[in-house]
Formats: C-alpha cells, structure tokens, sequence
C-alpha cells in the first residue's frame, strides 16, 4: 500500500472594513455584542482556533492545540493588519503557528500566501494584478519572516494570466477546484485526457506557461470540501476523521494526498465547534497512525507532480459561471426575496472602470515627474503601508525617486499612492458576492472609490464626482426604498468623507467632553494643540482653541483655530477655520473674549457666526465611536434614574416575585422586565469592582435564577472580563493561592447558577500553567513542601472546576 497522506487548508478572510479615511475599523451594530464584525469572527474562529479543545467522552479537557500547525492556511493580509493591533495574542499564535509547522513538515511552513486585497485577478488589468501578487508576497515575507512558497487566489478565480504573474514572482504552488482544470497528461506523453470535470485530486500537477515558466497546482477534493462547508460533517470530529480517510482508494498506485480547502471562518464562525472538530479529526488521524498529516509544500518536495495539466479559464470556487459573478447577473447570488436580481453588478464594474481609467493618467503624469518608474513605486509602497513611520517612508521615497524628496514632494507622492490603493481596494471581491447592491460590503467598495476620487480631485483639479455618480445611476437595488448607486453613495458615502477640517471639528467637540485632552492621535491623523481655553456664557461653555491637524498616511497638515458652545446635553454649535500662523487664532481669541464676555447665548451665537461663517458644528460632527461615548455620558445621569425605578418596583415586589416563581407563574411583563433591568444593572456594577465581593455575587446569580432573569450579553461579557481580571491575577503571580481560590470559587458561583461564559483565556492559561508551573511544585512537594502540596491542591480543584481532566 502506497503512503497516505492528508491536508487540509483553511482559508481565513475577511474583507477590509476600515472607515477609509479614518484607516480604522469603525463600530458595526450588526455584529452587536462585538464592536465590529472583525472582532466578532475573531472571537468565534480565529482565536478559538489557535486554542482548540480535544475533548474526552465526558467533556473534559484532554488537550488544548493550535489548530494552524497541522493545517495548510492563508490569512488575507489586511485582515492581519487588523489583528496585529487588536487581538494580538491570536496574531502571534498564527505567526508562529508557522514556524511550529515547518519543525513538523521538512522545513515547509504551513502559511501561504494571498493575492493583497482579494481582488478577482482574472478581471484586473496586468499591472493590478502584478502589484497584488506582490503586495501579498512582500506583506507575507515581513509577517512570517520568509518567502510564501504558495498562493491562495481570491475565490480561486483563475486565468494564464495570473498563474503568469504567480510564477514570475517564484511562487511555487496554488490550490484550485477540480473543475478548474481542463485537461491533463502524463509528463512526456502526447495525448491529453480531457477532465469533463473528473480529475485525480490526490497528486500535484504542474502547469507550464507560455513564458516557459511553470507552476505546481494542486486541485482539493470537491465532494469532501462541499461537505465540511454545507452537510454538516463538522458535528462530530470522528465523522469528519472516517470521511476524510474514505477519499483513500487501493486502487491507486501512486502516493495520495487527500487535500480539502474551504472558507477557514467553517470552523467556528459558519459551524459552532468547528474548530473543535478539525482538532479531533487531526488528533484522531495522527494519533492512531491512518495516515500522515503534511502541507503542501512538503508533499512537493517530497513527491513532485508526474502529471502536468491545462486549466479552465476565468472560472473560479464559488460561481459555476466562471467569474460572471463579479462583473454580471449570473444567477448566484447569497439569497434575497423573489424576484431579486443582481443587474447593478455590471454597471457598478462598469462605473468603477471608469474611475480607474481617469486616476491612471493622473498618477502616471504626477509621479512620473518624481519617479523614474511610477508602477514599480506602487508595487514597493506596501513596505510603506506596513511600516507608516517617517524614517521608513523617507527611505522608501528617497531610494525610489533618488534623492531626498521636500516636503510638498513627499505630500505628493504619498496622495498619488494612496490613491492608487484605495483604486484596488475598490475591487475587493465582495462588493459584488452578495444580494444587493445595498449590503455592508458593497458599499465599502464605494467607500474605496470615494475616497481615491477625492485624492484624484485634489492632485488634478479636475471634478469627476458627478460623473461617476451618473455612471452608478443603473446600479439599482433590489430595495425600493435604497433606489441605486448613485442614492447609496449620496447617503452613505459623503457623509463620511473627511478632511483636516472634518478632524478639527470632531477634536474640538470631542475635547469638550473630555475625549481628547491636549495634542492627540486621532484615528490615522495628529492633533497638535498650541493653545485651548473654556469661558462660561451664561450656564453654557465656550471651548476655543488653536490645533494642527496632520494626517499620517499623507503627511497633509494644516493650522486650525476652533470655537465651539455647549448648550447642554448633546445642544452645540461651533465652528473652525483655517490659519496661516498662530498669531491669528490669539486675535481671535481676544477678540471672542470681549465679545462674549457679557452676552446671552443667541448673540454668542451670532458672534461665532460673524467669526468663522456658516457654523458647522454638532455632535454629529464626532466620528462613529466617539458619538456612543458621548451619547452614553449624556444618557448617564437619565439612566441613573430610570435604573432607581426599576430597582424600587423590584425591590417592593420582590416577596410577590419569588412567590410567582415558586409557583411557576409567570411573572406580569412589566415586573419581570424591572427585575431583569435591575438585577443586570446590579451585576454590571458589582463585576467592575477590583476584588469581586463574591457573596454579593452569589446573592444576585440566585435572584437572577429563582426570577427567571436571562442574563443580557453585556453583562455576561462582563462576567467574563471579571474572570479573566482573576485568571491573569494568578498566572501573573502563580504563588498567590488566594488569587487561585478566588478565582475557582467564581467560576462555580456561575456553574450553580447555570450561567454560561466564555472561560477560554483562563483555560489557555491554565494549561500553559500546567506544563510550566505545576512541574516546579510537584518537585517541590516531592521535597517534602507543604506549601507545595497546598498549591497543588489548589491548582488541581481550580483544573476541574475549568473542565479538565483531573491530574493523575
């Protein structure tokens, strides 16, 4: 019997979703209890991933792994970028992931690579895809700190092209659908097998191309990959296990490889648990030996193709019609009412088209004056957009343009090039998967395209807003009420543009609620203050003050003075103004001071009005996450309120309350709902204190259970960060077997009362503790310590209470 071999791949991605002015990921209530969806697919997938649990038949911890060092996998790269600064800790575990990997497979790290921004290639220019392979090879190389020897395609869409631009970059390998090939030989032989979509899934193939170069394809197992994907084979890990060995055949004579590839966000974000199915197949599978698990580039090094194959072109994983997904109404769509169609997807490519078509020219005349090739600066600009600080853009632009660039040189150069990435990202792939023209990640796509035609605008002189809004107008939504493109972007995408004058505005009524207090980072921008002063109008404020803002990915700067009156509440006006120098704004100020020093609030009004113009200034000039903040003080002293009601109607029903409950009589609504607002909010409090009073706790978690109360996510999230705040007080200080007690006796607190919370982080801890810790006082018990034997004792009944196997 020939050597069995099994991979399976993982495709992690999401879309980019950052505000792109802001360079950040804005709140999205949709993905409520999480800030955004990143963060919520995070918490369901990736992390889980990089601390998966193989579990024993009474749902103990055996085990906790690293799911990415036994499976091939890509992350899209700005999805990466998000990571490493908000989840850092899964970030690391999938960087190193690899390193472990390449200890286990010959050498050959299991991260591949990803074409940039998930671009459908086969539907972009050359140059566009020759700078997106580029970019995701460079951005791989400086994350995982070598070369990708393979490359994920976006939706595996697929043309010569493409493998062309693969190739010329040294990539060794891709991963495609069965479908994709077209026909395949033997290596020497004359005669071509045509693959009717029928081909043999567990060998790798080569592909030459017309360059002479060559790439390495391997094609996953359909029927398997569909079926981890929709048929639920992920509900039990040992299903999973014996469907993946049913792929081997006695019949081949060759070594096999049983390689899937699915959507990695399969295990845990589609399928709850997934991850911790994937676990226990791979666990399964190696630890009784039915084959061996390994990666691509290890199998072909180990057994290179014998056959080499053509492929399908413009064809792709997720459209049946080939690419027509993304530039026409082939009939896929992601659900939707009857009767819905996907008619704007060519008129939405076609507009954007020709909005690339205009920026073109703009960056070739403009940079060209800088750079002796301007499309070779583009490709190198990702080491900019990975590395914003100023010595590393300096020596970026002053290698490129041979000389040190001044500082209108530098401005320019770097709009020109943010221009031309955000003209990329505006072909994200996902503007045009889904239903409706309307969806989240669409209009993301429009977003990209605003904001390189601002930057177009500024660089040129020229207008070409109408224009292209005219172009979106046959871009119709399925929704009536949203009517097309050219609506969609009037009422999503200019509000949010924003310019150094927008970021003054939001500093400026930010810092009068205390957001900002002197010069700030303000999302992708700075904020230097030179000078800031309150005065009192009446039982109003008056903040007045002089900042520059300066935009770090452009190095676009100008000087602001501001004024901007506190009615009450959410009640203010303001206004702000552009200044040459700072003597201006203290004219301005003095002359303010004298004539609001004896006025009422409406001639205060008129005065700003006589002094910066039209008043532009309310709190909706705050960008998105610093309007809850500020809505949520405002609302505080209202809440307070309502939340004393409730605790008095609570309070004096109380005896009636338990009463209904012994009975199993439902509660009237309006009581039940006092005893669920306040017992929640009674929590909320108690769980934010430095030493949680656990008596008190216990006291609450009975009352929210004889009540029927549920638990609302905010307070179930908070009981998870008070948790959590115990774990790192013993894994910071293993010796403190107090903070060990505490810590066990919350968690069952919660067990008895049926509450259900995530214990992953203190799992993960507690594990680590396991094999590091717990040696060192085991030796010291052995010793005769008796101190040790407490620890141990501690530690063990901390162990079971966190579900793990007792220690032998």
């Amino acid at each position: 019997m020939s050597e069995r071999f099994i991979c399976i791949h993982g495709h992690f991605y999401q879309p980019p979703r950052e505000n792109p002015w802001l360079d950040a990921v804005e709140m999205q209530d949709s993905a409520a209890p999480f800030h955004d969806w990143n963060e919520r697919i995070t918490a369901e997938c990736y992390g889980p991933n990089a601390s998966s649990r193989i579990l024993d038949d009474r749902d103990r911890i055996v085990k906790i792994v690293n799911n990415y060092s036994s499976i091939s996998y890509n992350f899209g790269p700005t999805l990466l970028s998000w990571m490493e600064i908000h989840t850092p800790e899964t970030y690391r575990a999938i960087i190193s992931a690899d390193a472990h990997s390449a200890a286990r497979f010959g050498g050959h790290g299991s991260a591949i690579a990803q074409a940039y921004n998930h671009m459908i290639l086969p539907l972009a220019g050359e140059r566009d895809v020759r700078t997106q392979v580029r970019w995701g090879m460079r951005d791989f190389e400086i994350r995982f700190g070598r070369k990708a020897e393979g490359m994920w395609l976006p939706e595996t869409a697929v043309d010569v092209l493409t493998l062309e631009a693969l190739a010329l970059e040294q990539v060794a390998f891709t991963i495609l659908e069965p479908h994709q090939a077209r026909r395949y030989r033997l290596l020497g032989s004359a005669e071509w097998t045509e693959t009717s979509g029928g081909l043999d899934p567990t060998r790798p193939y080569l592909c030459r191309l017309p360059s002479g170069r060559s790439i390495a394809i391997f094609f996953y197992d359909g029927p398997i990959s569909r079926a981890i994907a929709f048929e639920r084979l992920l509900a039990r890990g040992e299903l999973f296990a014996h469907r993946l060995l049913s792929a081997f055949s006695d019949t081949r004579d060759h070594t096999q490889l049983i390689n899937v590839a699915t959507d990695g966000e399969t295990y845990g974000h589609h399928h709850r648990f997934g991850d911790m199915a994937l676990a226990y197949a791979l666990d399964y599978i190696e630890s009784n030996g039915l084959a061996q698990l390994t990666n691509y580039g290890q199998f072909l090094e180990l057994y290179p193709p014998t056959h080499e194959v053509e492929i399908n072109e413009l064809t792709s994983w997720s459209c049946v019609h080939g690419v027509e997904r993304w530039r026409s109404d082939c009939g896929c769509s992601t659900g939707g009412s009857a009767g819905w169609n996907q008619q704007w997807r060519g008129p939405l490519r076609a507009a954007l088209d020709w909005l690339r078509e205009q920026l073109d020219p703009i960056f070739v005349a403009q940079a060209g004056a800088l750079f002796s090739d301007p499309w070779a600066v583009r490709d190198g600009y990702i080491d900019v957009v990975l590395d914003r600080t100023d010595e590393a853009t300096e020596a970026f632009l002053t290698r490129h343009a041979g000389r040190k660039l001044n500082d209108s040189e530098v401005m320019t150069a770097l709009e020109l090039l943010e221009m031309q990435r955000h003209c990329m990202l505006m072909y994200t792939s996902c503007g045009w998967f889904f239903s409706d023209i309307s969806g989240i990640e669409t209009v993301q796509v429009l977003h990209y395209a605003g904001r390189a035609m601002q930057l177009a605008e500024k660089l040129s002189g020229r207008q070409l807003t109408e224009e292209l809004m005219t172009r979106l107008e046959p871009a119709r939504s399925n929704l009536p009420e949203r009517g097309n493109a050219r609506l969609i972007y009037q009422a999503e995408v200019m509000p949010a543009m924003v310019d150094l004058g927008r970021v003054c505005a939001h500093y400026a009524v930010g810092s009068l609620f205390d957001i900002y207090r002197g010069s700030a980072r303000v999302y992708s921008y700075d904020v230097e203050r030179f000078d800031d002063e309150t005065l009192r109008v009446g039982r109003a404020r008056l903040g007045i003050g002089a900042i520059s803002v300066t935009s770090r990915l452009t190095r676009e700067s100008a000087l602001f003075a501001y004024a901007v009156l506190h009615i009450g509440d959410i009640d203010l006006t303001g206004g702000y103004r552009k200044i040459g120098a700072i003597d201006e704004y203290f004219t301005l100020r003095d002359e303010l001071r004298t004539e609001l020093k004896m006025t009422d609030i409406p001639e205060s009004i008129r005065a700003l009005d006589g002094h910066f113009g039209r008043l532009a200034m309310s709190i909706k000039s705050l960008f998105r996450d610093e309007q809850r903040k500020v809505l949520a003080l405002v609302w505080d002293s209202t809440l307070s309120e309502a939340e004393a009601a409730f605790r008095q109607l609570h309070d004096q029903y109380d005896p009636l309350m338990r009463l209904h409950a012994s009975l199993g009589v439902p509660l009237p609504p309006v009581l039940h709902l006092a005893a669920e607002v306040d017992l929640n909010m009674r929590l909320r409090r108690l769980i934010t204190q430095k030493d949680l009073p656990l008596g008190q706790l216990d006291d609450l978690l009975t009352d929210a259970r004889n009540e029927q109360v549920t638990l609302d996510a905010a307070t179930l999230m908070g009981l998870e960060d008070a948790i959590e705040r115990m774990a790192d007080r013993f894994y910071q200080d293993p010796k403190d077997i107090e903070a060990i007690a505490q810590c066990q006796a919350a968690i069952s607190l919660l067990y008895q009362a049926a509450v259900a919370v995530d214990l992953r982080r203190p799992q993960n801890q507690y594990y680590l503790m396991k094999q590091t810790v717990r040696p060192r006082f085991e030796t010291s018990a052995r010793d005769g310590s008796t101190d040790a034997r407490q620890w141990l004792r501690y530690f063990d009944e901390l162990g079971e209470t966190l579900s793990f196997i007792p220690a032998a």
